[in-house]
């Protein structure tokens, strides 16, 4: 089968929506399938068409639909759309019904669904290769934020907290991203000189990032607004707990019993719960035996068998 994989953000970007389309290609391509990678579709043949991001990607959308309405068209809906856009775009909400399956990465995102279009929705949990490190530090307690600089992900609430630990704290937070938000690198320079817990390290290839989740002792996720977070799958499947902001897109990732979560901006509440990862080592088990309770979920084999039955429904 030909398929058009149309993404806004392809692999060089290296964010969340880049990875995924990264993954979806790898394994249809392994099934056999011929799949051209691209963020605007050209009109080049295609038996089927799956596209992330339902306002960014309404133009390839719109176009496949109207050239072939009788072949497959899937939507994978990001966080920016499930928690931002449908309220607000009429393209983003076009995009769903022309849609003959729509994709969400966690459970909770169906109800960001209208109700009339959760029939043909269903949940595909994005997935990471198992990872672990061979010895986590033992003079500190290492937080890891994986994160790009823009505001959604709230990006600097791991640096504000660790102002807020006690002197004798041995944490230290490495935040890896680089700046997709003008001026967002400048604040994190300055952050850096009066915040000597916390050091961004910029963006870094993905083998290098995933290094640092795995060898870290908690991943902290700060996220405004998130549609199912690869950072998150990536600390479960190296055996790293989390700190999550409550946010439904977490929610929906880690299970609404998770132990782990703070108010979204809340620094104090996240230096409160980093205080207790690093001195409690019963409360830093619970978290971590709760992510591995999820880790199968995040299994590659089973994502690898939910995106090519997707095709055949």
């Amino acid at each position: 089968m030909r398929i058009a994989l149309i993404t806004p953000y392809p692999p060089a970007t290296r964010n969340g929506n880049a990875h995924t389309a990264a993954r979806y290609a790898r394994f249809l391509r392994a099934r056999g399938h011929h799949v051209s990678l691209a963020v605007d579709w050209d009109g080049q043949a295609a038996d089927a068409m799956i596209a992330l991001h339902a306002r960014r990607s309404y133009p390839s959308i719109a176009h496949y639909a109207a050239t072939h309405p009788e072949r497959r068209l899937v939507l994978v809906l990001t966080g920016t759309d499930l928690y931002r856009d449908l309220a607000v775009d009429a393209d983003a909400r076009r995009s769903l019904t022309l849609a003959d399956t729509l994709v969400v990465l966690q459970a909770d995102g169906l109800y960001a669904l209208p109700a009339e279009q959760r029939g043909k929705a269903r949940v595909i949990y994005q997935s990471a290769p198992a990872r672990l490190c061979a010895r986590r530090p033992l003079r500190h307690f290492d937080v890891c934020v994986a994160a790009h600089l823009r505001d959604e992900k709230d990006p600097f609430c791991a640096a504000h907290a660790t102002a807020l630990l006690p002197a004798s704290s041995r944490l230290r937070v490495w935040h890896v991203g680089g700046e997709l938000q003008p001026g967002l690198a400048t604040v994190a320079r300055r952050l850096e000189a009066t915040h000597p817990r916390w050091r961004w390290l910029g963006a870094l290839p993905h083998g290098r990032t995933r290094e640092r989740i795995a060898c870290a002792h908690l991943l902290v996720i700060s996220s405004r607004l998130e549609g199912g977070a690869n950072v998150i799958v990536e600390a479960v499947r190296s055996g790293t707990p989390v700190l999550a902001s409550d946010i439904a897109g977490n929610r929906g990732m880690l299970g609404a019993d998770y132990a782990g979560y703070f108010p979204v901006g809340d620094s104090r509440a996240l230096a409160e719960r980093l205080h207790r990862a690093e001195t409690d080592p019963a409360w830093l088990a619970r978290l971590a035996a709760q992510c591995a309770a999820r880790s199968p979920l995040f299994a590659p084999a089973r994502e690898a068998a939910a995106v090519q039955a997707m095709l055949r429904q």
